[in-house]
């Protein structure tokens, strides 16, 4: 099978595409023709060696001290099941069922298959294109887990969202809407009328605007893209007001504690199971910024590393 292979931390131009030996599912794994997966900062950093402060000793151990112990990015996937570990079904899958989810450290979806857990993987709603299934994932798993699991956001609670225009931030803009909050979302103008028809009731220009200074206080402020510390953000916050720091380093991570919050998102199939129902209902709108194929996978990683992608990247092998 062909697979976007990266052998050596350094810039996109590592990453190579090459011919490689198709995996071969275990018990309880399934094999997955991948459509469609996602190419996201996760992947930047993994393959650029960029961890956060504090997380390179811990991140070089688990992805490879002098290069990557996994060769083959990507994380998210969405394809048609091509073979089953235990026959002819294993948990409920079976060859030719449409299925999405995540792979986790294992990564490996950046190729034409991908092996995959079959307690890892669900169903694709059929009125949801691979492409939306996995262009959801990352960014929608990290907004939905710290809008209703870090925080609670319900009808009428204020919501400011930084970086409302990547991949976490539209689907923050639009969970937050969907929960009954009114959302401001910070972005730069070109993306400003796109943050709008997501829901957002305000949206802020971050190049014209200092955010630390702005004189609203919000309920909720969730970073997306590390603009805030915990002091900056703590004065947007009126009292019961929580700071959510999507981005953050290790020393963040520990002091975080009572009205600011961090951590890394868990990936459940529970919450893919919500993710994909919401797109699937028009509640949940996947915004792409472009889809390419393997061969230009390098590009990808290059607009991604960029800073100007909008939304979500997919990759089709």
């Amino acid at each position: 099978m062909r697979a976007a292979v990266v052998r050596e931390y350094g810039a996109p131009d590592v990453v190579r595409v090459v011919d490689v030996d198709t995996p071969v599912p275990g018990p309880k794994e399934v094999l997955v023709r991948v459509h469609a997966t996602a190419v996201t900062a996760a992947d930047s950093r993994i393959r650029g060696a960029r961890f956060p402060r504090g997380f390179a000793p811990f991140a070089r151990l688990a992805f490879g001290l002098r290069r990557p112990r996994r060769t083959v990015l990507g994380n998210t996937f969405s394809g048609v099941v091509e073979a089953v570990g235990d026959g002819d079904k294993v948990a409920g899958f079976a060859v030719g069922d449409e299925v999405a989810g995540t792979t986790g450290l294992r990564m490996g979806t950046h190729a034409e298959y991908a092996v995959v857990p079959a307690s890892r993987v669900v169903a694709k709603p059929a009125g949801v294109s691979h492409d939306d299934a996995a262009g959801v994932l990352f960014g929608g798993a990290t907004a939905l887990f710290f809008l209703r699991d870090k925080a609670t956001v319900r009808p009428g609670t204020t919501v400011l969202v930084i970086g409302a225009s990547g991949a976490i931030g539209t689907s923050a803009v639009q969970l937050a809407k969907h929960f009954g909050g009114v959302v401001t979302g910070v972005t730069s103008g070109a993306s400003a009328e796109l943050v709008r028809s997501l829901g957002a009731d305000h949206v802020v220009d971050y190049t014209t605007t200092d955010i630390a200074s702005l004189p609203e206080r919000y309920d909720v402020v969730l970073d997306t893209v590390g603009t805030l510390s915990p002091a900056s953000g703590r004065r947007l916050l009126p009292d019961g007001g929580v700071l959510l720091l999507a981005v953050a380093d290790l020393g963040e991570i520990l002091r975080a504690r009572g009205d600011v919050r961090a951590g890394t998102s868990p990936e459940r199939v529970e919450d893919a199971r919500e993710l994909l129902d919401l797109v699937a209902s028009g509640a949940l709108r996947v915004v792409l910024d472009r889809v390419v194929p393997l061969d230009e996978v390098v590009a990808a990683h290059e607009r991604v590393d960029s800073g100007r992608k909008v939304g979500n990247l997919v990759l089709h092998p």
